[in-house]
């Protein structure tokens, strides 16, 4: 229910800052109010270790007992400076956390370690905030409270009831009387095309599926889980733009292929892919290292130790897959490239038409149209002399043919050259042939004589 309502909202609705309901038991959900005009987005959550979780007061403390806490941040998304990012995290997390944690997190590239007594890593991409292929995310980990910063909204990255999720609903066909994207009816729920579109995107399941964590270890595998799958839904939404912009081309002209080199749309494809390999290769540093730290850990299960490495196996063929499709993206612009260049040499054919066809009448006309009063060796001060244009011809026929000598000679001379070297060799074959003869019948003549000297 909860994604039908967010996608009603053009995809703007935050999971992380909605209400609990009323069955949830025990604790009462705090308000809190943002010290940045609600640019950063923070939510707090507390786990039992049962299985069960509520909202919390945003107090950066740390669990007692079985209980551990959740605190994330969600930095926006736009074009702003990394220095206003580590502000607003100042903001956020000081007190309790130092100068050093908070570079920690909001530093770019990839990192993992050991920060003030907690284990900290990241995996920020150092591309544009505003772009959609930069991801950002990082997490401070003790053994009873988890702090992640991200970059944008993470999908199913938050929790919500069970009971709540879109897919465990009964569908049916949007008709025209419905007005809204969900609306109950007869049969079931009404799904707007859009909502199935961005269903048929996503790779995983809702928020309301999850699990809920019963443990440190639990919540660092669903954190890292979420950015897998995050990355894995872009793949799928560039494989679907990918196969539709295919299908374009195949059905498209002249104008369509035109605006597509225009806009240069390939080429800026495959720079967010590039982008997009960086953010993966991040992750195989990382996330290994994160494995080899936690597996150390005594509160860290060796169960969550191997989904952390078979999210690493994840992020290796997603890795593949990312590669497939540069491959793809490179062979339509090889064959863009090719089509433009095929229209130039087309263009150039009919520019070299018209100039066959106006050739020899420029020719005629610069010829007849000569003026040779007053050039020299014609004689044309003498009036009794008439021959001025004869001797014009002549020495235009000279240059010419001198023009066509200066341009055959290179020709000339590699011929000149390939025929010494034939001669010569020709000449050296027919030595060594009579001089092997003579050699040959020199032993025969020793072999009748008995002996054969050596």
């Amino acid at each position: 229910m909860e994604l039908a309502d967010e996608l009603e909202t053009n995809g703007e609705g935050e999971e992380m800052d909605r209400e609990p309901l009323p069955e949830l038991p025990r604790r009462e959900p705090h308000l809190y109010r943002n010290h940045f005009g609600g640019t950063v987005r923070r939510k707090a959550y507390i786990f039992d270790g049962h299985g069960d979780f509520y909202n919390k007061e945003w107090d950066l403390t740390e669990g007692r007992g079985n209980e551990f806490c959740w605190y994330h941040v969600e930095l926006p998304k736009g074009p702003q400076k990394l220095s206003q990012s580590a502000q607003q995290l100042i903001g956020v997390l000081c007190p309790p956390l130092k100068l050093q944690d908070i570079l920690s997190l909001v530093s770019n590239g990839p990192f993992c370690g050991h920060v003030d007594g907690a284990l900290v890593f990241r995996v920020n991409s150092p591309g544009p905030p505003a772009s959609d292929f930069t991801f950002r995310i990082a997490a401070r980990i003790t053994e009873h409270s988890v702090i992640t910063v991200s970059l944008g909204r993470v999908p199913r990255l938050g929790f919500s009831p069970v009971g709540e999720s879109l897919l465990s609903e009964i569908p049916s066909v949007e008709t025209p009387t419905n007005l809204r994207g969900e609306q109950k009816e007869r049969d079931g729920i009404v799904i707007r095309e859009h909502v199935l579109e961005f269903l048929l995107t996503m790779n995983h399941s809702e928020e309301a599926d999850n699990p809920v964590p019963k443990s440190v270890s639990n919540l660092v595998v669903h954190i890292i889980d979420t950015h897998v799958d995050h990355l894995q839904d872009v793949v799928t939404k560039l494989e679907i733009e990918l196969d539709s912009v295919e299908l374009e081309l195949d059905k498209g002209g002249f104008s369509l292929k035109k605006q597509m080199l225009d806009d240069r749309r390939f080429p800026k494809m495959h720079l967010n892919l590039q982008r997009l390999l960086q953010v993966i290769a991040h992750g195989e540093q990382v996330f290994p290292r994160v494995k080899e730290k936690c597996s150390t850990k005594q509160w860290f299960s060796g169960e969550d130790v191997n989904s952390l490495e078979e999210l690493t196996g994840r992020l290796r063929r997603l890795k593949d897959n990312v590669g497939f499709i540069a491959n793809r993206v490179t062979a339509i612009q090889a064959g863009l490239d090719s089509w433009q260049a095929e229209q130039i040499n087309k263009k150039l054919y009919y520019l070299s038409f018209l100039s066959i066809v106006f050739l020899p009448l420029s020719i005629i006309t610069g010829v007849f149209g000569m003026n040779v009063g007053g050039v020299p060796w014609t004689g044309q001060n003498d009036p009794t002399l008439k021959n001025g244009f004869r001797n014009v011809m002549l020495l235009c026929i000279f240059m010419l043919l001198l023009a066509l000598l200066c341009f055959s000679f290179p020709a000339l001379y590699s011929r000149i050259v390939t025929w010494q070297r034939r001669r010569v060799l020709r000449r050296s074959w027919s030595l060594n042939r009579k001089s092997f003869i003579s050699r040959t019948h020199g032993i025969e003549v020793q072999e009748r004589r008995g002996y054969l000297r050596l």
